[in-house]
């Protein structure tokens, strides 16, 4: 391969790939994952060049392949108009829709004999710009694929081979920057955010995801065009924002969004951090703290990346500027910023367009993060235990993880004596479970039981009435149903009658 104007014809078997000279280790890895998905993408490829199309495997599907990390999404742009797509892909596709072709898409499944299959989606060549007033892209189509690399993102992401010939296409040298670690756009970097501006948004994402550093004239333009994020959709930022999180670097991501001012825009929760200093960690600013808790708490992940407990453990403490408080004692305190942080989560996600019940686990996390250390010396009685275990439900596990990530001391002893003690909270809680059914605590008498014993119809005493009783179940433990009743009896009697 090379980076030339002009395509480089690549003609090769599985079995040569190994034994060709010259060829880097990305040129290597890339023959590789191509030949691989060759069967699905020649054969789409061949219905185009049969009916005088040009098709070509492009963007995210050709840096994945030089980075030995193609999947089964397969991304193609063809000089086709959509519904000339549409016509070559039925019939040979296992699935067809076309949400996408007001935009130039349209995507397709392709089953494969062995059970698996490919999510492909065919763009036709275009460009597209925003207006300054408005969140809608104009789309309008391209004649060649030297036009529609041009309007990519990063050069990473404008290279193309093209099918069934492979004829690598790389007029913006990505493969020198996909071997440099390096994001570049292809137009200038102003062009590019102004057609888009959430692409500096994706800047910052493929830096957390792929772990490379954006050149610097692109973090220029990025600090200078910050405040054009504004024009981009809440859920496009969202899904940015999610992809970020999820990725491997997280953190590298953030930084850049920080550091650039598109956080003050898009999260303004985050930066505001770094004006304040933990008082349990004077050593970092709380901006500090909380970006090593997101990578501790990553760290205890079992299940593959959870945005619930990332989001959580970058949010956790975004209460504390509008809580610290001077003391006599010359201590900065931060009193209750767990429940203001809990507040300020729903907001900022319900901005960002979230779904409800992410919102109330995520802020949820937030308001519980310090429960654990109002307990005192370890010192835990079963009563507490059983409102911890109440107060977390479903959320028990990640309220666990986000708890330990949150010791962000360098003082050893003291993260040693914070780890014990949890582990014995843990244990506490499994012992409980075993005796109580903590998972499921509830009082031995039902809503329906209730209003039996004492004569009720459907109501707010009924309600109250229940409470007491789970109450009691939480600070005694598990009651009989007669010990049940003989205490919903003694509370009714107490009751002022109307």
């Amino acid at each position: 391969m090379s980076n030339t104007d002009e395509p480089t014809e690549i003609r090769t078997a599985p079995s040569a790939v190994a034994a060709l000279p010259g060829l880097s280790e990305a040129q290597a890895l890339g023959l590789q994952e191509l030949l691989r998905v060759s069967p699905v993408a020649d054969e789409i490829a061949r219905r185009f060049q049969d009916a005088g199309f040009r098709l070509a495997l492009v963007g995210g599907s050709v840096r994945d392949a030089l980075l030995g990390r193609l999947g089964n999404d397969l991304d193609f742009t063809t000089d086709a108009r959509p519904k000339q797509v549409l016509k070559l892909v039925r019939g040979w596709a296992d699935a067809v829709w076309d949400v996408g072709i007001a935009f130039g898409t349209v995507g397709a499944r392709k089953d494969t004999p062995d059970g698996g299959s490919f999510q492909i989606e065919i763009t036709t060549y275009r460009s597209e710009a925003y207006d300054r007033t408005s969140r809608k892209p104009e789309v309008t189509y391209g004649d060649t694929i030297e036009q529609d690399l041009v309007r990519r993102d990063f050069t990473v992401n404008a290279m193309a081979v093209d099918l069934p010939g492979r004829g690598f296409v790389d007029p913006h040298h990505g493969l020198e920057d996909l071997e440099a670690r390096v994001l570049r756009t292809p137009a200038t970097p102003e062009e590019s955010f102004s057609d888009d501006p959430l692409r500096m948004m994706r800047a910052a994402r493929f830096a957390a995801q792929l772990d490379f550093d954006p050149a610097p004239e692109v973090v220029a333009a990025m600090t200078a065009m910050a405040e054009r994020i504004t024009i981009v959709s809440a859920e496009r930022i969202q899904a940015e924002l999610n992809k970020l999180l999820l990725a491997k670097h997280p953190v590298k991501g953030l930084r850049l969004l920080v550091d650039t001012g598109l956080a003050g825009f898009v999260l303004p929760e985050l930066p505001a951090l770094s004006l304040e200093k933990d008082e349990h960690h004077r050593h970092k600013d709380v901006y500090e703290h909380s970006l090593t808790v997101l990578e501790q708490a990553i760290a205890l992940e079992s299940d593959g990346p959870d945005l619930t407990l990332r989001l959580a453990a970058l949010l956790h403490d975004i209460g504390k500027p509008r809580t610290r408080r001077f003391e006599p004692d010359g201590r900065v305190s931060f009193h209750h910023h767990e429940i203001v942080g809990a507040k300020m989560t729903r907001k900022r996600m319900r901005e960002l367009k979230y779904s409800k019940d992410l919102i109330d686990d995520v802020s949820r996390l937030v308001e519980l993060h310090l429960r654990f250390h109002g307990y005192g010396g370890g010192e835990w009685t079963d009563s507490a235990v059983r409102r911890y275990v109440t107060d977390a439900g479903p959320l028990l596990e990640r309220l666990h993880r986000l708890t330990r990530s949150d010791c962000t001391t360098r003082n050893k002893k003291k993260a040693a004596a914070l780890s014990r003690t949890y582990d014995g909270l843990e244990e506490r809680i499994a012992q409980l479970r075993a005796q109580e059914e903590l998972d499921a605590i509830r009082p031995a008498l039902n809503g329906n039981e209730i209003m039996e014993l004492l004569g009720l119809k459907p109501g707010p005493v009924v309600g109250r009435a229940y409470k007491h009783l789970l109450e009691l179940r939480l600070e005694h433990g598990p009651m009989t149903r007669d010990e049940a009743v003989a205490e919903l009896k003694a509370w009714w009697a107490a009751q002022p009658r109307a």
